[in-house]
């Protein structure tokens, strides 16, 4: 009898292992810093916050469900490519917080109208969705968003606090 409970309990420990890992926020950054400058590279899966030109964090992302390649139009699941800002915040989200995306510019709109398209908006940096904020770093494991930018509850609320409005952001391939 003993032995039908190792299994399932070394199970369990593990998932409850999966889950103090994923939900595990290295490395705070001291609460009075501040960014200046926000860099996404896409290829990387990486977000780096920066002050004064230097770094002072990087955050592993999810990004769009078709992640290679600049958004062109409303509904194309890609992530924005170019100079943007973060213009507000959303504390109301559908996911936990989120960072504002300036897109479309004024160039993207162009581009989108010449194609008898809409650009598309509400781009952002945000948490998981509201409910599930448990799965934590394990949402990494695909690109599961419209075209936003996605990181952990933790470290959203870091993100949060670092990156005022009116911060620059670029998106990079």
């Amino acid at each position: 009898m003993k032995r039908k409970l190792i299994f399932p309990a070394l199970l369990l420990l593990l998932l409850g292992a999966v889950l103090v890992w994923a939900n595990h926020l290295a490395t705070p950054i001291p609460v009075e810093a501040r960014a200046d400058l926000v860099v996404l590279e896409k290829a990387k899966r990486e977000l780096t916050i920066y002050s004064q030109g230097q770094p002072l964090k990087t955050y592993k992302v999810a990004l769009g469900r078709v992640p290679v390649g600049a958004k062109r139009r409303e509904g194309d699941k890609k992530t924005p490519e170019g100079q943007y800002t973060i213009d507000y915040r959303k504390a109301d989200s559908g996911y936990f917080r989120a960072l504002h995306i300036s897109y479309p510019n004024p160039a993207d709109t162009e581009a989108a109208r010449k194609q008898g398209e809409a650009p598309g908006g509400d781009i952002m940096i945000h948490g998981l969705r509201n409910g599930i904020g448990w799965f934590g770093k394990l949402h990494q494991v695909a690109d599961w968003t419209l075209g936003c930018v996605a990181v952990t509850n933790q470290e959203m609320e870091e993100l949060w606090r670092t990156v005022q409005d009116g911060t620059p952001i670029e998106l990079r391939p």
